[in-house]
């Protein structure tokens, strides 16, 4: 795969959907992750982050964003999109501790998309 194909957040959200990645994780009310597609809660034990890509603003590097790319432990593949700067979609407190909590195996790309 070529680098330049991985370099916009719309193309890797593209590339991930092909390969069955369609659930994004949203923050519950409760302090824990929930995909509303599935309706199933996660604890951080219960995920594993096999990708991490982050993406900058080209004309303002405050408008950034992180996208996780996930699995948990029965196999399922969803994504967390983590926005910052001026357009955070996360101001729930616990959430970027729930990230850090979950277990990281930064898988290459010609795993991930092969």
């Amino acid at each position: 795969m070529e680098k330049s194909e991985m370099t916009t957040l719309t193309r890797v959200l593209e590339k991930l959907h092909d390969r069955g990645f369609d659930h994004e994780l949203k923050m519950s009310d409760h302090g824990r992750m929930q995909s509303p597609d599935t309706s199933k809660i996660y604890h951080p034990e219960d995920l594993l982050i096999v990708k991490t890509y982050r993406f900058e603003g080209e004309s303002d590097p405050s408008d950034s964003s992180v996208l996780y790319v996930l699995e948990d432990k029965d196999g399922d593949k969803m994504y967390i999109l983590d926005a910052y700067g001026i357009y955070t979609t996360h101001d729930e407190s616990g959430f970027n501790e729930f990230i850090k909590k979950i277990p990281v195996e930064d898988r290459d790309e010609q795993i991930l998309f092969g």
